[in-house]
């Protein structure tokens, strides 16, 4: 590529130098230029229904989010299993920045543990962390047709009935479930677990009076509670909640240290360039922490909360541990 003329000193180095610069201009010639991130629509998998907390929340982020970054973000509906099904799709993209995770912890901290043979994803090894999004307490609530108003009145009718009554959840390791499988524990109640969809098939059960109680999401309970056809009993906060300051906690009624905290985040397949998943948190940050979108998820009786990766990381791991204590006492398994 090049020729040492010995005859005339110092010829070697410019030469080199030539030749070093005509390969470099081949090698950038010869390859595409590097794509400045996006380029085109980015999927939101929300793996719960339309209508659902995660998806209302989810649009609520995905608008500012697309504005930010110059490109639509499409929010696609996948649920069943109680979100297993659409996480593990998350899991399985392709970790190219054109996909992420919109979720709740359960499917991130207890779904590993009730399926560890046939789960398919590992949250931990599969899947890359962006950002908490939210945090909300649950609500107890019932049909107002049963006309009780306290967690005392509940736990009476539910023994004066053994077996008799159902509770609704999102599905089998959600922590709707596994909040009413603590609290059967703690109250020595024998009722049965009908699991749903999503939070919408589950209120609509308790207006119907197909099931007898659940615990949800506020945002989920709070208007059929203000007309009348449900009752919030209690939330599973270890303080009275702000967005809710009129309802009793679990602990107040009896259950000390009762807690189950409803979160949602944002996650990417492992793999995707730490410089998109950079790009999203500092702009997730901005967004969670605007007031336009603090209201509005007050509105859905959620509190902001935006953190790094490395907290969402750390969030997902003690909660894992905690609610494995909770299942291995409660001799839980889905597999």
């Amino acid at each position: 590529m090049f020729q040492y003329v010995p005859s005339r000193r110092g010829a070697r180095m410019p030469r080199l130098w030539l030749a070093l610069a005509s390969l470099a201009a081949a090698l950038t010639m010869g390859a595409p230029a590097h794509a400045e991130w996006p380029e085109r629509p980015i999927d939101l998998i929300v793996p719960f229904p339309a209508g659902s907390s995660p998806d209302l929340l989810a649009r609520i982020v995905s608008e500012p989010l697309s504005q930010a970054l110059g490109k639509p973000i499409i929010v696609q509906n996948k649920p069943g299993a109680g979100g297993n099904i659409g996480t593990r799709v998350a899991a399985e993209a392709k970790p190219d920045g054109y996909t992420m995770l919109f979720t709740i912890n359960g499917p991130l901290t207890t779904a590993p543990t009730l399926y560890r043979k046939t789960l398919g994803y590992d949250p931990f090894t599969d899947l890359a962390p962006v950002t908490l999004v939210a945090t909300s307490p649950n609500v107890l609530v019932v049909p107002s047709s049963l006309n009780i108003k306290t967690v005392d009145q509940f736990v009476k009718l539910a023994k004066d009935k053994p077996g008799a009554l159902n509770y609704g959840s999102v599905g089998p390791g959600s922590a709707s479930q596994l909040a009413m499988e603590m609290f059967k524990g703690q109250a020595g109640l024998d009722i049965a677990h009908i699991p749903y969809p999503g939070f919408p098939q589950v209120i609509s059960a308790i207006i119907s009076g197909d099931i007898q109680a659940s615990f949800m999401v506020p945002a989920i309970a709070m208007p059929q509670a203000r007309n009348g056809k449900a009752t919030v009993l209690a939330v599973t906060s270890l303080e009275r909640a702000d967005t809710l300051p009129d309802v009793p906690t679990m602990a107040e009624q009896g259950y000390p240290g009762f807690e189950a905290i409803s979160w949602d985040a944002i996650l990417v397949p492992a793999g995707t360039p730490s410089g998109i998943v950079e790009r999203l948190n500092s702009e997730l940050a901005r967004i969670i922490s605007s007031e336009k979108v603090r209201e509005q998820m007050a509105v859905q009786y959620f509190t902001p909360a935006p953190s790094s990766p490395e907290q969402l990381t750390t969030r997902m791991r003690d909660e894992k541990a905690r609610w494995d204590a909770v299942i291995e006492k409660l001799n839980l398994s889905l597999e």
